[in-house]
């Protein structure tokens, strides 16, 4: 990734990612392939920062810098580090089922277990993902092109062609500059179907479990490829893509179309999820937007104007993540009170359990008991 095109667009906004940028950086000085230089096994891997968790049958699974990836079969109060063949940024996982996962990183890694985290494999890299970009847009391009010839005197096909023209370009010089586009999250709505998503507009799109994928961000309307930061479906199976530039998407029909929706904000959504049947909204410096159908936002005042990065949906509490260790509470996603993280260190994601919490950030692994079974 281009860091000073990231500085003046704003792409990745948050203290955690710019963290993964420095370390990405500082790594890529040396001559170190880390698409296949193994993860290093450390007795302090739990400690060290982490970007995702989620909960799949009776394990928990977490991921984050150096290609670590974190196992526990007890709820959290153990965990064991898993060996993997890469050593990248990981930035997000996701399971369909509690045998098979897929997780996302930095230089356009995609990896998928089936045996519940236990072992990984490497299903896309970097220049892969830029070469399925590049052929799609070429493939767009040429269609265009044709409609244009038939259709001289149609000005809105000339923008259209001029705007792809544009997209192909900056694909080649993406496949030119290696693998370095990063992918931020995943979703799948079986073991088969599913997404990865992440920098420049990346969407790709499979139907075999992640063997095959295709490139998909073509479908959106994004004609200047900002980030794609987050996904997620609700209780209706709609699908939400939030990015930033204040960017939501919404789908009806499993993927295949996207319609964009107007936000009341034009700044990083870094985190959407559903709670209590309404979808919740946030990014940068405490935005907040509440919406019943999610076509029409409206505001909510959690007090605080910390950057929110991530929420934990429970059964009858919403929970919110973000920098500072900031966490806030609420039984009702209205008034939110905050909850003592012990210390300042920011927050990514995390799970509830019985009882208690299972973060993560910048200090690794976080419990956080709150006195209720």
């Amino acid at each position: 990734m281009d860091p000073i095109r990231s500085l003046i667009n704003g792409l990745i906004s948050t203290v955690i990612l710019s963290f993964s940028l420095l370390t990405n950086s500082a790594v890529a000085q040396t001559d170190i392939d880390r698409l296949t230089t193994p993860a290093l096994l450390s007795s302090r891997a739990a400690e060290e920062l982490m970007l995702d968790i989620t909960a799949t049958g009776k394990q928990l699974v977490a991921v984050g810098d150096q290609g670590v990836v974190m196992r526990s079969e007890d709820q959290g109060r153990s965990w064991q580090q898993q060996q993997t063949p890469f050593s990248v940024m990981l930035t997000s996982v996701y399971f369909a089922d509690p045998q098979h996962g897929w997780l996302s990183g930095h230089d356009g890694l995609l990896a998928a277990t089936s045996d519940g985290g236990v072992s990984w494999q490497t299903l896309l890299d970097g220049n892969q993902v830029n070469q399925l970009r590049l052929q799609r847009l070429q493939e767009k391009l040429a269609e265009l092109q044709v409609r244009a010839d038939a259709e001289p005197d149609n000005t809105s096909l000339a923008e259209q062609l001029d705007s792809i023209a544009w997209q192909v370009d900056d694909a080649a010089a993406a496949v030119e500059g290696g693998a370095a586009v990063p992918l931020l999250d995943t979703w799948f709505a079986d073991a088969q179907h599913g997404f990865a998503l992440g920098g420049y507009g990346l969407l790709l799109k499979t139907e075999d479990g992640g063997e095959n994928w295709v490139y998909w961000g073509d479908r959106l309307d994004n004609p200047d490829n900002f980030h794609l930061n987050a996904m997620t479906a609700d209780h209706q199976g709609n699908l939400y893509i939030a990015g930033e530039a204040g960017l939501l998407f919404r789908s009806t029909d499993g993927g295949a179309n996207w319609r964009r929706i107007e936000t009341p904000y034009d700044g990083s959504f870094f985190a959407i999820t559903e709670f209590s049947k309404q979808l919740y909204l946030m990014g940068l410096r405490g935005h907040l937007y509440r919406s019943d159908e999610g076509l029409q936002w409206s505001p909510v005042d959690s007090g605080y104007s910390v950057t929110l990065q991530s929420a934990v949906a429970g059964a009858d509490k919403l929970v919110l993540l973000g920098q500072g260790g900031l966490i806030l509470q609420s039984r009702d996603g209205e008034k939110f009170t905050p909850l003592d993280s012990g210390g300042r260190r920011s927050l990514s994601a995390g799970i509830a359990l019985q009882g208690r919490y299972v973060l993560v950030g910048e200090g690794g692994l976080l419990t956080l008991e709150t006195g209720h079974e």
